[in-house]
């Protein structure tokens, strides 16, 4: 525990821990559309997108919804669409753009921020403003998002009737499972840290179907970001199209790790298909370890698996010998494009 502490010196294992919490954050924010709505699109980067993934699996948005990670926004952007700014620092130059794009196509505009330009720009403009709070890093305020997603598209019909109230009691339910994962549960007990010691000096490889990808996304995240370590993600069926061919000549002793996310819940051709592969890629890629969600809902499966991966990187992180939290590189990397 003390090397823990010693490490993680701004507590993301703490932050990690009451993450379930952020699920039940209020926004008292008002969104009257001055046009249907005949679309949604959300602009953001890194962990400010993360959570719109989520969406795509639950509960699911009733009218095409994109997510776009670039400067501009797509050519069928008009009045009609819903545009969602989401930045946690404010600051992302990418957001900022597409932000500037959207205005010009008449966009009905809602930002999502913390703080930084995007959060002065939605004051000056006078855009529906939820304000998320601040003081961690962007990728451990994921649920946050969530909620002041459901928040803004459950009064406008875009997601099912409930929505919200099922994060609440869902955040109640994960509250009473991530009692193993804590840096207190020694490692022949804790699950969590037991994986982190399975992927310590390999690269990391993570799959999953289309439902548990929003948290097999997360993972390959946070062990970039907590661990330093390097991650890739991918799903099926997809995967059996093309990735599944580059493993055939790769013998086992490769320093990678697989990691695998299945769901019971998952189309029934895609369980399949991950019992197929394991067969046919044996003895030429290592055994995937395999995360099977509790829980008997897609959203308390997805927000479980959330979790516990959260967990899993920032063990990576300590065994690794670094703090979790600094990403020192990615603000090396803004200093240099302003230059």
């Amino acid at each position: 525990m003390k090397y823990i502490h010693q490490k993680d010196k701004s507590d993301a294992l703490g932050v990690v821990g009451k993450q379930y919490q952020q699920l039940k954050q209020q926004y008292d924010v008002s969104f009257e559309p001055s046009a249907d709505i005949h679309n949604v699109v959300l602009a953001g980067m890194g962990g400010s997108a993360l959570p719109a993934v989520f969406l795509r699996s639950w509960p699911g948005v009733g009218v095409p919804f994109d997510i776009v990670r670039d400067y501009s926004v797509p050519g069928y952007v008009d009045e009609h669409t819903l545009f969602i700014s989401s930045s946690y620092s404010g600051n992302t130059e990418e957001t900022l753009a597409a932000l500037t794009d959207a205005e010009a196509r008449g966009a009905q505009i809602v930002v999502i921020a913390a703080g930084g330009k995007l959060k002065t720009r939605a004051e000056g403009s006078n855009y529906p403003l939820y304000v998320i709070p601040g003081g961690i890093q962007p990728r451990m305020s994921s649920f946050y998002f969530l909620a002041a997603f459901v928040s803004l598209l459950e009064p406008l019909g875009l997601v099912s009737k409930g929505s919200l109230a099922k994060l609440g009691a869902t955040a109640d339910w994960l509250s009473d499972q991530l009692g193993s994962f804590g840096p207190e549960i020694p490692t022949d007990q804790n699950p969590a840290k037991q994986l982190a010691l399975e992927l310590v000096g390999k690269s990391v490889v993570v799959y999953s179907g289309p439902l548990m990808f929003p948290a097999a996304n997360k993972f390959k995240i946070c062990c970039n970001e907590n661990a330093k370590n390097v991650a890739w993600v991918n799903q099926l069926p997809e995967f059996n199209h093309n990735e599944f061919i580059g493993w055939s000549s790769h013998p086992e002793d490769k320093p990678y790790a697989v990691v695998e996310f299945r769901s019971n819940l998952e189309n029934e051709r895609v369980q399949k298909r991950f019992i197929v592969t394991e067969r046919l890629l044996s003895g030429k890629r290592p055994v995937p370890e395999v995360i099977v969600p509790e829980g008997e809902t897609i959203l308390e499966q997805l927000l479980w698996a959330a979790n516990f991966g959260d967990y899993v990187s920032l063990y990576l992180a300590l065994l690794n010998g670094l703090d979790p939290t600094p990403v020192a590189l990615v603000e090396k990397l803004k200093l240099e494009l302003d230059r």
